[in-house]
């Protein structure tokens, strides 16, 4: 199987990196391809510009943002893999959807009804964030990030969601809990 990586965090020594190390891991031990895409170290330009914008009208993109797109085309399974800051998602993660899923590769309409054109690819989603889940949930915040990421990205665009991780207090996460999450990592990885 052909699996991507989109990677958002800048420090190499982050626990989303240990993330990123151990998917790439699993999935290379299973003889899969793999390519990982580090929106930070590749330097992605996030800002979705007005000429972005009127070629994405003209079905056009630029160097930049067609690479990425031939990633995703590449790919049967992706797997993203961000914090959660301020309640969403990193900028630079952002701006990569803003820019790369853009009208006529991720998604058109179809008589004013909208049809994502990624279907038969799997998605995976790894977040970490610092609330614990018991608050996210008291305040709904848990269904507002599936709601705003799963339904209105993902699945809008046709992925197939596999596995959706929100891993809590990740700031302050002790060996014995990183050993806890990265087993279900890995389990995941080894049953899909």
């Amino acid at each position: 199987m052909k699996h991507l990586i989109i990677y958002a965090h800048p420090n190499e020594v982050s626990l989303n990196n240990h993330f990123r190390q151990i998917v790439e891991k699993i999935l290379r031990e299973q003889n899969h391809e793999v390519e990982v895409r580090d929106l930070y170290q590749i330097g992605f330009n996030p800002v979705l510009s007005l000429e972005d914008m009127e070629g994405q009208r003209r079905g056009t993109v630029n160097e930049e943002v067609r690479k990425e797109q031939e990633y995703i085309a590449w790919a049967d399974a992706i797997t993203f893999i961000y914090p959660i800051w301020w309640t969403g998602m990193p900028g630079i993660m952002k701006g990569y959807i803003d820019r790369v899923f853009s009208y006529g590769f991720a998604y058109r309409y179809d008589q004013g009804v909208q049809k994502g054109l990624l279907g038969g690819k799997s998605a995976y989603i790894i977040n970490s964030h610092g609330k614990s889940a018991s608050e996210y949930e008291q305040i709904g915040m848990d269904n507002a990030l599936k709601l705003t990421s799963d339904k209105g990205i993902y699945t809008y665009c046709g992925f197939e969601i596999q596995q959706h991780f929100f891993f809590d207090r990740a700031d302050s996460a002790t060996t014995e809990i990183v050993e806890e999450w990265t087993s279900k990592i890995i389990d995941v990885y080894t049953q899909n």
